[in-house]
């Protein structure tokens, strides 16, 4: 695997490093080992599912605040999306920023997200579908969130959404 950090302190863009031959593809896409030497504290606890049936479809801005803060490793296991993240971390220098990664099935790439950083993501492709290796289970009733067109971060989505579910378009706007 390589590591490639991005603008955002500790959002870390992984790209695997697959095998071809006649059988076709090998990629290792998760080494506890490799993520350490990599400065990476990450043991994944939950593994989540977003099965994604139209092109354009928006899931976020999320996040869960301290002491449920979750950590995670997002991929992209079908299709293609256009990966955000929003850092809101108090003390982060370069709060109110947001970086966004296209993951791409084919590329099996992944983009690491610490605590205390928003994500969301719009499909590219119909039948997207990502998994989600979680630092931390999800903790009922603490999700937080704001809304994708948000002017604070003034975020460039690729094609305006589509498909986007209700409690999305009714997170209030985040005071940074």
């Amino acid at each position: 695997m390589k590591f490639e950090p991005t603008d955002l302190p500790g959002v870390i863009h992984v790209l695997a490093e697959p095998h071809s031959d006649k059988r076709g593809v090998f990629a290792r896409l998760y080494c506890p080992e490799e993520f350490a030497e990599a400065g990476i504290e990450f043991s994944p606890t939950q593994v989540n599912l977003s099965r994604n049936i139209s092109i354009h479809t928006l899931r976020g801005m999320h996040w869960q605040d301290a002491p449920f803060g979750e950590s995670k490793l997002v991929r992209c296991t079908r299709g293609r999306m256009w990966d955000v993240v929003a850092d809101i971390r108090p003390e982060s220098p370069t709060r109110g920023q947001w970086i966004a990664v296209e993951l791409d099935a084919d590329k099996a790439n992944a983009l690491f997200i610490p605590e205390g950083c928003a994500h969301g993501f719009l499909t590219l492709e119909p039948a997207t579908e990502i998994i989600y290796h979680m630092g931390r289970m999800y903790e009922p009733g603490k999700a937080k969130g704001f809304r994708y067109d948000d002017p604070a971060f003034a975020i460039t989505w690729p094609h305006p959404p589509t498909v986007i579910g209700d409690a999305d378009t009714k997170w209030p706007p985040l005071e940074l």
